[in-house]
Protein backbone atom coordinates (compact mmCIF):
# COMPACT_ATOMS: atom_id res chain seq x y z
CA UNK A 1 0.00 0.00 0.00
CA UNK A 2 3.16 2.35 0.61
CA UNK A 3 4.44 1.26 -3.04
CA UNK A 4 1.05 2.37 -4.34
CA UNK A 5 0.64 5.66 -2.39
CA UNK A 6 4.29 6.33 -3.33
CA UNK A 7 3.46 6.07 -6.52
CA UNK A 8 0.61 8.15 -6.66
CA UNK A 9 2.56 11.22 -5.54
CA UNK A 10 5.05 10.95 -7.59
CA UNK A 11 2.99 10.67 -10.54
CA UNK A 12 1.20 14.25 -9.43
CA UNK A 13 4.61 15.52 -8.59
CA UNK A 14 5.50 14.68 -12.27
CA UNK A 15 2.12 16.00 -13.89
CA UNK A 16 2.59 19.58 -11.79
CA UNK A 17 6.27 19.79 -13.10
CA UNK A 18 4.72 19.29 -16.51
CA UNK A 19 2.39 22.02 -15.87
CA UNK A 20 4.07 24.69 -13.86
CA UNK A 21 7.64 24.49 -14.17
CA UNK A 22 8.46 23.72 -17.36
CA UNK A 23 4.97 24.46 -19.15
CA UNK A 24 5.95 21.26 -21.74
CA UNK A 25 4.98 17.32 -21.48
CA UNK A 26 7.88 15.22 -19.92
CA UNK A 27 8.55 12.44 -18.27
CA UNK A 28 7.74 10.05 -21.05
CA UNK A 29 4.20 8.61 -21.64
CA UNK A 30 4.21 8.54 -17.99
CA UNK A 31 3.90 12.34 -17.44
CA UNK A 32 1.00 12.61 -19.56
CA UNK A 33 -0.61 10.85 -17.45
CA UNK A 34 0.67 12.14 -14.20
CA UNK A 35 -2.94 13.71 -13.17
CA UNK A 36 -4.68 9.67 -12.81
CA UNK A 37 -1.92 9.93 -9.45
CA UNK A 38 -4.91 11.55 -7.81
CA UNK A 39 -7.41 8.82 -9.35
CA UNK A 40 -5.22 6.39 -7.36
CA UNK A 41 -5.34 8.43 -3.83
CA UNK A 42 -9.03 8.59 -4.43
CA UNK A 43 -9.52 4.46 -4.82
CA UNK A 44 -6.55 4.48 -1.51
CA UNK A 45 -8.92 6.78 0.65
CA UNK A 46 -11.87 5.19 -0.57
CA UNK A 47 -10.51 2.02 1.30
CA UNK A 48 -9.21 3.64 4.14
CA UNK A 49 -12.15 5.30 5.26
CA UNK A 50 -14.18 2.16 4.39
CA UNK A 51 -12.07 -0.22 6.94
CA UNK A 52 -12.57 2.14 9.67
CA UNK A 53 -16.25 2.69 8.81
CA UNK A 54 -17.21 -0.91 7.67
CA UNK A 55 -15.12 -2.82 10.49
CA UNK A 56 -17.08 -1.73 13.58
CA UNK A 57 -20.77 -2.14 11.19
CA UNK A 58 -19.63 -5.68 10.71
CA UNK A 59 -18.96 -6.54 13.89
CA UNK A 60 -22.47 -4.93 15.10
CA UNK A 61 -20.98 -2.15 17.14
CA UNK A 62 -22.73 1.11 17.14
CA UNK A 63 -20.69 3.68 14.64
CA UNK A 64 -18.97 6.61 17.11
CA UNK A 65 -19.44 9.04 14.33
CA UNK A 66 -18.26 12.04 16.30
CA UNK A 67 -14.96 10.19 17.12
CA UNK A 68 -14.61 9.43 13.53
CA UNK A 69 -14.96 13.21 12.13
CA UNK A 70 -12.68 14.07 15.19
CA UNK A 71 -9.99 12.05 13.90
CA UNK A 72 -10.28 12.83 10.01
CA UNK A 73 -10.57 16.24 11.27
CA UNK A 74 -7.41 16.66 13.11
CA UNK A 75 -5.46 14.54 10.47
CA UNK A 76 -6.54 16.80 7.29
CA UNK A 77 -7.45 20.55 8.67
CA UNK A 78 -4.32 21.35 9.86
CA UNK A 79 -1.78 20.88 7.30
CA UNK A 80 -4.95 22.46 4.72
CA UNK A 81 -5.23 25.59 6.49
CA UNK A 82 -1.66 26.03 6.81
CA UNK A 83 -1.08 26.22 2.90
CA UNK A 84 -4.53 28.03 2.19
CA UNK A 85 -3.02 30.77 4.89
CA UNK A 86 0.32 31.20 2.54
CA UNK A 87 -2.07 31.40 -0.51
CA UNK A 88 -4.18 34.12 1.48
CA UNK A 89 -0.92 35.92 2.55
CA UNK A 90 0.58 35.82 -0.66
CA UNK A 91 -2.01 37.41 -3.20
CA UNK A 92 0.24 38.81 -5.59
CA UNK A 93 3.01 36.28 -5.51
CA UNK A 94 4.27 33.68 -8.83
CA UNK A 95 1.89 31.14 -6.46
CA UNK A 96 -1.40 33.04 -7.20
CA UNK A 97 -3.81 31.98 -9.95
CA UNK A 98 -5.75 34.65 -12.21
CA UNK A 99 -8.63 34.77 -9.48
CA UNK A 100 -9.15 32.85 -6.18
CA UNK A 101 -12.86 31.87 -4.77
CA UNK A 102 -14.52 33.32 -2.13
CA UNK A 103 -12.56 32.80 1.71
CA UNK A 104 -15.35 30.67 3.08
CA UNK A 105 -15.87 28.20 0.16
CA UNK A 106 -12.18 27.23 1.45
CA UNK A 107 -12.82 26.70 4.71
CA UNK A 108 -15.93 24.60 3.79
CA UNK A 109 -14.15 22.66 0.96
CA UNK A 110 -17.14 23.65 -1.39
CA UNK A 111 -14.54 25.32 -3.69
CA UNK A 112 -14.65 22.70 -6.27
CA UNK A 113 -18.61 23.76 -7.32
CA UNK A 114 -16.95 27.09 -8.85
CA UNK A 115 -13.40 26.31 -9.75
CA UNK A 116 -11.93 27.09 -13.18
CA UNK A 117 -8.26 26.01 -14.47
CA UNK A 118 -5.67 28.68 -13.35
CA UNK A 119 -7.50 29.87 -9.96
CA UNK A 120 -5.31 29.57 -7.28
CA UNK A 121 -4.95 26.71 -5.16
CA UNK A 122 -6.95 24.24 -7.43
CA UNK A 123 -5.36 21.31 -6.15
CA UNK A 124 -7.52 21.41 -3.00
CA UNK A 125 -10.32 20.50 -5.39
CA UNK A 126 -9.68 16.88 -4.78
CA UNK A 127 -9.21 17.72 -0.58
CA UNK A 128 -12.89 18.95 -1.80
CA UNK A 129 -13.78 15.84 -2.96
CA UNK A 130 -12.81 13.51 -0.02
CA UNK A 131 -14.00 16.07 2.87
CA UNK A 132 -17.65 15.70 0.82
CA UNK A 133 -17.15 11.98 0.78
CA UNK A 134 -16.41 11.77 4.69
CA UNK A 135 -19.29 13.45 5.21
CA UNK A 136 -22.14 11.15 3.24
CA UNK A 137 -20.33 7.68 3.88
CA UNK A 138 -20.91 7.19 7.41
CA UNK A 139 -24.59 8.43 6.94
CA UNK A 140 -25.17 5.57 4.37
CA UNK A 141 -23.49 2.84 6.92
CA UNK A 142 -25.87 4.01 9.91
CA UNK A 143 -28.96 4.22 7.27
CA UNK A 144 -28.06 1.49 5.25
CA UNK A 145 -26.56 -1.29 7.32
CA UNK A 146 -27.50 -0.30 10.90
CA UNK A 147 -28.00 -3.21 13.49
CA UNK A 148 -28.87 -6.06 10.36
CA UNK A 149 -25.27 -5.72 9.66
CA UNK A 150 -26.46 -6.56 6.12
CA UNK A 151 -24.30 -4.90 3.33
CA UNK A 152 -27.37 -5.46 0.32
CA UNK A 153 -28.60 -1.88 0.65
CA UNK A 154 -25.08 -0.40 0.85
CA UNK A 155 -24.51 -2.54 -2.23
CA UNK A 156 -26.92 -1.47 -4.15
CA UNK A 157 -26.16 2.22 -3.02
CA UNK A 158 -22.60 1.93 -3.85
CA UNK A 159 -23.32 0.95 -7.48
CA UNK A 160 -26.22 3.47 -7.98
CA UNK A 161 -23.45 6.17 -6.60
CA UNK A 162 -21.59 4.97 -9.89
CA UNK A 163 -23.87 4.69 -11.99
CA UNK A 164 -24.44 8.34 -11.33
CA UNK A 165 -20.90 9.72 -11.71
CA UNK A 166 -20.65 7.92 -14.90
CA UNK A 167 -24.66 9.40 -16.10
CA UNK A 168 -23.28 12.90 -14.79
CA UNK A 169 -20.30 12.85 -17.08
CA UNK A 170 -22.23 11.50 -19.78
CA UNK A 171 -24.78 14.45 -20.04
CA UNK A 172 -21.58 16.49 -19.41
CA UNK A 173 -20.50 16.04 -22.89
CA UNK A 174 -23.65 15.69 -24.50
CA UNK A 175 -23.78 19.57 -23.09
CA UNK A 176 -20.34 20.05 -25.20
CA UNK A 177 -17.95 19.19 -21.76
CA UNK A 178 -15.50 16.40 -22.31
CA UNK A 179 -14.21 14.83 -18.90
CA UNK A 180 -11.29 17.12 -18.74
CA UNK A 181 -13.56 20.22 -18.80
CA UNK A 182 -13.13 22.26 -15.42
CA UNK A 183 -16.40 21.61 -14.41
CA UNK A 184 -16.94 18.34 -14.89
CA UNK A 185 -12.86 17.32 -13.78
CA UNK A 186 -13.56 19.23 -10.09
CA UNK A 187 -17.10 18.52 -10.08
CA UNK A 188 -18.23 16.34 -7.10
CA UNK A 189 -21.22 14.69 -9.10
CA UNK A 190 -18.91 13.87 -11.73
CA UNK A 191 -15.42 12.33 -9.37
CA UNK A 192 -16.42 10.82 -6.22
CA UNK A 193 -17.66 7.68 -7.64
CA UNK A 194 -14.25 7.12 -7.84
CA UNK A 195 -13.71 6.50 -4.18
CA UNK A 196 -16.42 3.58 -4.41
CA UNK A 197 -14.22 1.12 -6.07
CA UNK A 198 -12.05 1.47 -2.55
CA UNK A 199 -14.97 1.08 -0.69
CA UNK A 200 -16.33 -1.76 -2.32
CA UNK A 201 -12.71 -3.53 -1.67
CA UNK A 202 -13.41 -2.95 2.32
CA UNK A 203 -17.02 -4.11 2.21
CA UNK A 204 -15.47 -7.35 0.32
CA UNK A 205 -13.16 -7.64 3.38
CA UNK A 206 -15.51 -6.90 6.25
CA UNK A 207 -18.82 -9.03 4.82
CA UNK A 208 -17.55 -11.11 2.87
CA UNK A 209 -14.58 -12.53 4.50
CA UNK A 210 -14.58 -15.96 2.93
CA UNK A 211 -14.87 -14.38 -1.04
CA UNK A 212 -12.19 -11.52 -0.22
CA UNK A 213 -9.78 -14.67 1.03
CA UNK A 214 -10.45 -16.62 -1.92
CA UNK A 215 -9.51 -13.31 -4.15
CA UNK A 216 -6.41 -12.25 -2.53
CA UNK A 217 -4.91 -16.06 -3.56
CA UNK A 218 -4.85 -15.02 -7.10
CA UNK A 219 -2.51 -11.97 -5.85
CA UNK A 220 -0.09 -11.80 -8.83
CA UNK A 221 -3.17 -12.46 -10.91
CA UNK A 222 -4.61 -9.66 -9.76
CA UNK A 223 -1.73 -7.54 -10.15
CA UNK A 224 -0.91 -8.25 -13.69
CA UNK A 225 -4.64 -7.72 -14.75
CA UNK A 226 -4.47 -3.92 -12.96
CA UNK A 227 -1.47 -3.34 -14.84
CA UNK A 228 -3.33 -4.06 -18.34
CA UNK A 229 -6.51 -2.47 -17.02
CA UNK A 230 -4.40 1.09 -16.24
CA UNK A 231 -3.04 0.65 -19.10
CA UNK A 232 -6.11 0.03 -21.59
CA UNK A 233 -8.15 2.62 -19.45
CA UNK A 234 -6.02 5.47 -19.74
CA UNK A 235 -4.96 4.91 -23.09
CA UNK A 236 -8.66 5.26 -23.76
CA UNK A 237 -9.09 8.40 -21.78
CA UNK A 238 -6.06 10.12 -23.87
CA UNK A 239 -6.55 8.69 -27.11
CA UNK A 240 -10.56 8.96 -26.73
CA UNK A 241 -11.24 5.42 -27.50
CA UNK A 242 -13.01 3.40 -28.35
CA UNK A 243 -14.80 7.20 -29.03
CA UNK A 244 -14.67 10.70 -27.31
CA UNK A 245 -18.12 10.17 -25.98
CA UNK A 246 -17.83 6.64 -24.09
CA UNK A 247 -13.90 7.63 -22.77
CA UNK A 248 -15.61 10.95 -20.94
CA UNK A 249 -18.38 8.92 -19.60
CA UNK A 250 -16.56 5.94 -18.45
CA UNK A 251 -13.10 6.56 -18.39
CA UNK A 252 -12.36 7.72 -14.59
CA UNK A 253 -14.86 5.37 -13.54
CA UNK A 254 -12.88 2.42 -15.30
CA UNK A 255 -9.37 4.07 -13.82
CA UNK A 256 -10.70 3.78 -10.78
CA UNK A 257 -11.60 0.27 -11.46
CA UNK A 258 -7.95 -1.02 -12.14
CA UNK A 259 -6.31 0.67 -9.31
CA UNK A 260 -8.64 -1.23 -7.04
CA UNK A 261 -7.34 -4.45 -8.82
CA UNK A 262 -3.94 -2.90 -8.17
CA UNK A 263 -5.19 -2.25 -4.50
CA UNK A 264 -5.99 -5.82 -3.90
CA UNK A 265 -2.80 -6.89 -5.13
CA UNK A 266 -0.82 -5.05 -2.67
CA UNK A 267 -3.21 -6.79 0.10
CA UNK A 268 -2.72 -10.09 -1.21
CA UNK A 269 0.17 -11.88 0.53
CA UNK A 270 1.03 -13.76 -2.90
CA UNK A 271 1.55 -10.82 -4.50
CA UNK A 272 4.37 -9.57 -5.73
CA UNK A 273 3.60 -5.82 -4.95
CA UNK A 274 2.91 -6.73 -1.66
CA UNK A 275 6.25 -8.00 -0.90
CA UNK A 276 8.24 -5.18 -3.11
CA UNK A 277 9.99 -2.75 -1.20
CA UNK A 278 11.04 0.48 -2.71
CA UNK A 279 13.69 2.32 -0.87
CA UNK A 280 11.80 5.33 0.22
CA UNK A 281 8.42 4.86 -0.28
CA UNK A 282 7.19 4.66 3.26
CA UNK A 283 8.56 7.78 3.77
CA UNK A 284 7.24 9.37 0.94
CA UNK A 285 3.82 7.71 1.27
CA UNK A 286 3.84 9.30 4.92
CA UNK A 287 4.46 12.65 3.60
CA UNK A 288 2.16 12.14 0.26
CA UNK A 289 -0.96 14.26 2.01
CA UNK A 290 1.96 17.05 2.85
CA UNK A 291 4.00 16.86 -0.12
CA UNK A 292 0.49 17.08 -2.31
CA UNK A 293 -0.61 20.48 -0.57
CA UNK A 294 3.03 22.08 -0.59
CA UNK A 295 5.08 21.42 -3.63
CA UNK A 296 2.42 23.07 -6.27
CA UNK A 297 3.57 26.35 -4.65
CA UNK A 298 7.21 25.51 -4.27
CA UNK A 299 7.18 24.72 -8.48
CA UNK A 300 4.86 27.81 -9.17
CA UNK A 301 7.50 29.55 -6.53
CA UNK A 302 10.49 28.69 -8.52
CA UNK A 303 9.90 28.97 -11.69
CA UNK A 304 10.43 32.14 -12.53
CA UNK A 305 13.32 31.81 -10.24
CA UNK A 306 14.68 29.43 -12.73
CA UNK A 307 14.39 31.49 -15.79
CA UNK A 308 15.65 34.58 -14.36
CA UNK A 309 18.43 32.92 -13.84
CA UNK A 310 18.54 31.38 -17.27
CA UNK A 311 18.31 27.40 -15.82
CA UNK A 312 16.97 25.28 -17.89
CA UNK A 313 13.89 23.54 -16.35
CA UNK A 314 14.31 20.40 -18.53
CA UNK A 315 17.67 19.73 -17.65
CA UNK A 316 17.91 16.30 -15.16
CA UNK A 317 19.54 18.06 -12.07
CA UNK A 318 16.76 20.49 -12.43
CA UNK A 319 14.11 18.44 -12.19
CA UNK A 320 15.70 16.65 -9.03
CA UNK A 321 16.23 19.87 -7.37
CA UNK A 322 12.87 21.31 -8.00
CA UNK A 323 11.05 17.82 -7.34
CA UNK A 324 13.51 17.55 -3.62
CA UNK A 325 12.52 20.98 -2.87
CA UNK A 326 8.59 20.25 -3.07
CA UNK A 327 8.86 17.08 -1.43
CA UNK A 328 11.06 19.08 1.48
CA UNK A 329 8.47 21.61 1.51
CA UNK A 330 6.19 18.68 2.16
CA UNK A 331 8.39 17.11 4.78
CA UNK A 332 8.54 20.33 7.53
CA UNK A 333 4.75 20.70 6.57
CA UNK A 334 4.65 17.26 7.99
CA UNK A 335 7.29 17.32 10.59
CA UNK A 336 6.17 20.68 11.90
CA UNK A 337 2.56 20.64 11.65
CA UNK A 338 1.13 17.30 11.10
CA UNK A 339 2.92 15.20 13.12
CA UNK A 340 2.11 17.38 16.28
CA UNK A 341 -1.90 17.03 15.48
CA UNK A 342 -1.21 13.87 14.91
CA UNK A 343 0.24 12.67 18.44
CA UNK A 344 -2.34 15.43 20.10
CA UNK A 345 -4.86 13.35 18.06
CA UNK A 346 -3.76 10.12 19.91
CA UNK A 347 -3.72 11.65 23.14
CA UNK A 348 -7.15 13.04 22.77
CA UNK A 349 -8.72 10.26 20.58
Amino acid sequence: MDTLRALAIALVLMSHYNGFVRHAPGFRAIGSVGWAGVDLFFVLSGYLIGNQLLAPAARGEPLNVHRFFARRLLRTLPNYYVVLAIYLLLPDSPIAGHAMASVWRFLTFTQNFVLTYGETFTHSWSLCIEEQFYLVLPLAVIALVGKQRSPRLLWCALAAAIAVGMAKRGMAFLDGKDMFAASVYYATLARFDELLPGVAIAMLKHFHPAAFTRLLRFGNTLLLTGLVAVTAALYGVMNEAPNAFLASTFGFSLIAFSFALLTCAALSPASLLNRLRVPGATNLALWSYAVYLAHKPVFMALRPELLARGINPNAPLTIVAVMAAGIFCGWLLYRLVETPFMQLRAKLL
